[in-house]
């Protein structure tokens, strides 16, 4: 089981604080946004006779694939608490991972020195796996061309920590002033922009600047004795002018608005119930209950309950499924993603029939079809494997009013904090934070603290309306799988669930 807790908190805990005795790009110098002509060159100082030297030594004794991924991070974060910044640190990280893959098998390493020494010592311990007849190294590489899904005006490395300052206390301010109940304001400032450069065994190149911030509000409030807690978020592949006045508003607003309905808000009646699943943010449910079931890898192991449900029905005909990478500054949007091949649109349920899964190489091979651009890995330290990207379902044909109409008596479900998935089973429990009590058609008060639990492809089953009020969330979710966490953006439109687990607080 994983814990969606974990789910949360992977981005605030990658901070690590790394050092490398081979770091081109200091802590004090900027960071490109565009791709160069030569970016092993310009952004690593290596050149194409080291590149194909490692290579030859990764692939010495045999090779179905091949790549080296080498990257470089550089991040900030800052916290304020009480007024007070409580923390603030800055990090840089640089290595090459070197990969080989034969059959179902893979050798990896990685190094933090990219002197060529230390490379072809991480190439030979990557190629230990190999069995077979020698791979030969292309003669020339050819580089790809750069991507523009998430182009900013400034890189984050050019801005200036007392902009960034100024913009959370700014942010901190508009929270108190929402409401004289506000009693403790916390938030949260992370910016990283991630260089990374793909060799491919096939000859390629392919580069990309990938920025990424997000800015989180936390606020406390206090009524008769009684304090009640929530928050807010944005994040995406943003530059510093994103946070207008407008947006840093309307996220103070949300986590105050969020807060302060918990004073009236109750535990529902417990019991199996109608659950119109909120458009937006309820896409976490997608993600975790229905979408981990789709990635190849545990449909290649038989570990999944989708792994021979292809083109067969597995939802109402009015839902339809998209993992998409190439959604424009999006959390989880990529240019290519960590296998080098091109982020695109996938459709994996069109109109209730399961058509495809998410692949890596390995997966793509053993299924024959071509890569579906969702290869990913945490960092240089990892090997890649299937991942969503943004994940969302489309418009349905019903409004969010007909869909309460609609119900006798159940509850939507607005916010989530955590929950457990079992991914390949896609049994499932979420806690609601925020939500609604619906009675006769109408909603009759907020509800709150109760969990939601079933299975997800029982609830794909089980959908019976989809809204047509589809979006994107805003916020900065992380996805963990098999020890690696990156960044996802999901969404949906409102949907009825005919029936799931409420754990309310009595039967009702």
């Amino acid at each position: 089981m994983m814990k969606r807790r974990d789910f949360l908190s992977a981005t605030a805990a990658s901070g690590v604080m790394l050092s490398s005795p081979r770091i081109v790009l200091a802590a004090g110098k900027l960071l490109p946004t565009h791709v160069p002509d030569q970016p092993f060159l310009n952004w690593f100082n290596v050149d194409g006779v080291v590149m194909r030297r490692v290579m030859g030594e990764l692939v010495a004794h045999g090779a179905d694939a091949a790549d080296l991924y080498f990257e470089h991070n550089r991040g900030n974060s800052i916290t304020m608490e009480d007024r007070i910044i409580s923390s603030a640190r800055s990090w840089i990280e640089q290595g090459v991972g070197l990969r080989v893959v034969i059959g179902d098998q893979t050798g990896y390493a990685y190094t933090e020195d990219l002197s060529l020494e230390a490379m072809l010592e991480a190439a030979r311990t990557a190629a230990a796996i190999a069995r077979g007849g020698k791979a030969v190294p292309p003669r020339h590489f050819n580089v790809s061309r750069a991507g523009d899904m998430y182009r900013i005006a400034m890189p984050w490395s050019a801005v200036k920590v007392d902009d960034k300052l100024a913009l959370v206390r700014k942010l901190e301010k508009l929270a108190r002033q929402q409401d004289s109940a506000v009693k403790k304001v916390t938030i949260n400032w992370s910016d990283y922009e991630q260089q990374v450069v793909m060799a491919t065994l096939d000859g390629r190149i392919v580069a990309d600047y990938r920025p990424m911030t997000r800015l989180w509000c936390t606020v406390t409030a206090e009524k008769h004795g009684v304090q009640q807690s929530t928050s807010a978020n944005l994040s995406g592949r943003y530059g510093m002018d994103h946070y207008t006045d407008e947006r840093l508003q309307a996220l103070a607003k949300k986590a105050v608005d969020n807060t302060l309905v918990l004073f009236d808000a109750r535990r529902p009646p417990a019991g199996e119930m109608p659950v119109l699943l909120a458009a937006g943010a309820s896409g976490i449910l997608l993600h975790e209950a229905i979408g981990h079931g789709m990635e190849a890898d545990f449909n290649r192991k038989g570990t999944s309950i989708y792994s021979d449900m292809l083109n067969k029905k597995v939802a109402n005909p009015q839902v339809t499924i998209v993992d998409q990478g190439n959604l424009p500054h999006e959390r989880g949007a990529l240019n290519y993603d960590d296998e080098g091949n091109a982020a695109r649109r996938n459709l994996l349920v069109d109109k209730g029939i399961l058509r495809s899964y998410l692949h890596d190489g390995i997966s793509a091979r053993h299924y024959k079809v071509p890569p579906s651009g969702s290869g990913r890995r945490e960092s240089y330290r990892h090997a890649p494997m299937p991942r969503m990207t943004c994940t969302y379902m489309e418009d349905g044909p019903h409004s969010r009013e007909e869909m309460i109409a609609s119900m006798k008596k159940g509850i939507v479900a607005e916010t989530y904090t955590n929950g457990q998935v079992s991914i390949g089973a896609g049994d499932f429990t979420f806690y609601i934070k925020n939500g609604w009590l619906v009675e006769n058609g109408r909603i009759t008060a907020p509800i709150k603290d109760c969990n939601i639990i079933g299975n997800g492809p029982q609830v794909l089953k089980d959908i019976s309306m989809v809204g047509n009020d589809s979006h994107m969330d805003t916020g900065g979710w992380t996805c963990g799988k098999n020890g690696q966490s990156v960044p996802v953006s999901l969404g949906m439109p409102s949907v009825l669930v005919s029936k799931l687990t409420v754990g309310g607080e009595h039967a009702g």
